[in-house]
């Protein structure tokens, strides 16, 4: 009888999800409960994220998007303004503002890191100056795992009279260290203009709700304004300091609000997140460190493997400020001098059972915003473009698949 063919070993995607049994069984209470939507459960994971990560409160929403179109209306961004933009991000990042109604600066970004640092955002400004535009907020995209430089930014912030917004996507669980230890999403209250901080739990994010997301901030009325927004813009009853429109019809005769009540100051969004997602999310959330811990090691192994490629291949470039928690092993690759197209080492990979992707193409590329604003010059973005490459970086990953990762590299490049 013919020995059996040895196993192929798995496809190793970029980035997946990990869903335990306690996982299952959290979303499964939720299916067997009374409350599929606006119950106990969004309310316990907000209350779980803002001790977490330092906050005075948390709104949950339905993804990362929603939260920054929350924040950029909660600031009362809209048009007229602008909105300082890295444009080393996701689409949405910039989009949202537009949404808003804001015009967007893109600032270019360190070529290595991807980051937006003081002085790309002090350009981003100028240029929006000489526009005739009104920069009403600043809004640094912590990429990878690892914050911009929040300190110096937060203090350009005060100094010019801006609001925060932290896409802060790819970071949870990131510790920000340029002004001691500080959660990310504990926001930079010295920011008197206001200061957010928006996260995704998509499924390839450090945790998951499925789709979902997040604000978080320390200014009640500020987090009180985004509650509302993310609730179609109602109101049940009084909040941080804000009393009815019309008390004779929201309260009964003893000063209560009538139970049926409620008010609508302005127009929200219906951003919700379900109870379903939340227990999800809010299952990950507890075993946060460990999930943080097992991507530090596989980091720490790609930078052992990938060490005998330099100068071809280079691990993330790290920054001093902060303590990571990495969301992407996003490898510095220098195609030209490997003789070989970015799109045929993916394709290479890709028949050798390795995932990969790019993060990102710079948002001033996209036709949208090259027909708004013309070919703008933004060299550190597009340098990072040009040599980044995302390997798969998942806590399911074995150490051993960090060597297949390695050797595929090997095979492909050399």
């Amino acid at each position: 009888m013919a020995e059996p063919l040895p196993a192929e070993p798995p496809f190793l995607p970029y980035g997946r999800q990990t869903v335990e049994e306690e996982d299952v069984a959290a979303v499964a209470a939720v299916l067997r409960g009374d409350w599929l939507t606006q119950g106990p459960a969004v309310a316990a994971f907000e209350r779980a994220l803002a001790a977490r990560v330092g906050a005075a409160g948390a709104v949950a929403c339905a993804n990362g998007t929603a939260a920054l179109r929350l924040a950029y209306a909660a600031l009362g961004i809209g048009p007229g303004d602008a909105v300082v933009v890295p444009s080393n991000t996701f689409l949405a990042t910039a989009s949202a503002a537009r949404h808003a109604g804001a015009e967007v600066a893109f600032a270019d970004v360190d070529p290595d890191s991807g980051l937006m640092g003081v002085a790309e955002a002090e350009a981003a400004i100028a240029r929006a100056a000489k526009a005739g535009w009104r920069v009403r907020a600043l809004a640094p995209v912590h990429y990878a795992g690892q914050t911009a430089p929040m300190a110096g930014l937060a203090a350009l912030a005060q100094a010019e009279g801006l609001a925060l917004v932290e896409d802060a996507c790819h970071a949870i669980g990131t510790v920000d260290l340029s002004a001691g230890e500080r959660p990310v999403g504990a926001g930079w209250r010295e920011v008197e203009a206001g200061s957010l901080t928006v996260f995704s739990f998509h499924p390839v994010k450090t945790i998951a709700a499925g789709e979902g997301g997040a604000v978080t901030g320390g200014d009640p009325a500020l987090m009180a304004r985004v509650r509302r927004l993310c609730n179609h813009g109602m109101m049940r009853a009084p909040e941080a300091g804000e009393g009815f429109a019309d008390p004779d019809a929201a309260l009964d005769a003893e000063g209560r609000p009538n139970p049926w009540y409620y008010e609508m100051a302005e127009p929200g969004f219906n951003h919700r997140l379900s109870d379903i997602h939340a227990a999800l999310v809010l299952s990950q959330l507890g075993r946060l460190d460990r999930l943080i811990g097992r991507r530090a090691r596989l980091m720490a192994l790609y930078a052992e493997r990938l060490a005998p490629l330099a100068p071809l291949v280079r691990p993330p470039a790290l920054v001093p400020w902060c303590r990571p928690a990495w969301h992407l092993c996003a490898a510095r690759i220098d195609f030209k001098a490997a003789g070989r197209s970015r799109s045929a080492v993916m394709t290479a990979l890709r028949t050798l059972g390795i995932g990969s992707q790019v993060h990102y193409i710079p948002v001033h590329r996209q036709p949208y915003w090259r027909r708004r604003y013309g070919d703008l010059v933004l060299p550190g973005a597009m340098a990072h473009y040009a040599h980044t490459l995302s390997l798969p970086l998942f806590p399911a990953m074995a150490d051993g698949d960090v060597d297949r990762v390695a050797a595929a590299l090997e095979r492909v490049l050399t």
